[in-house]
């Protein structure tokens, strides 16, 4: 495992170094979760790693309810201040948008299961914003997956 998350960890970095950050960037922030409702929880840490906010696990605790009662279509759901709406769900990601937001251009939210994390990218603007963003989380997918695999 430790190889794995050595390797994971690379990909994180790399990811985040071209895709998050403010400005001219598809994701403005995220997030990996440690998720395995298989697993013993209470052993990991929640955040696994972070870029762009800084949140607690306290902060995230009401998200991680959220995604573990899968009420996606029912529910609203938070991430420190913000209160999001999910807009649409595919088989191993869903993407919200910002209910409270101040921004005129609005925020998302693109929320991923990538093996036993969870990928949450945020996001500012409308549908073209949240298709960069796609596009983003995809390839840190795909080269999480290649290399913990």
């Amino acid at each position: 495992m430790a190889a794995d998350w050595s390797s994971a960890r690379r990909a994180w970095e790399k990811w985040t170094g071209k895709h998050v950050g403010s400005s001219g960037m598809p994701v403005k922030a995220a997030l990996l979760l440690n998720y395995d409702p298989t697993g013993p929880s209470r052993l990991l840490p929640i955040i696994a790693e972070q870029e762009g906010t800084r949140f607690t696990a306290v902060d995230l605790q009401p998200f991680m309810d959220f995604f573990r009662r899968n009420n996606l279509q029912t529910e609203f759901f938070s991430i420190g201040p913000n209160q999001y709406l999910v807009t649409s769900i595919h088989e191993h990601w869903f993407c919200a948008r910002c209910v409270n937001s101040t921004k005129h251009e609005g925020e998302g939210v693109l929320v991923m299961q990538i093996g036993a994390y969870l990928l949450v990218s945020m996001y500012d603007g409308s549908l073209g914003s949240a298709s960069q963003a796609m596009m983003a989380v995809d390839q840190f997918a795909w080269h999480f997956n290649r290399r913990t695999h």
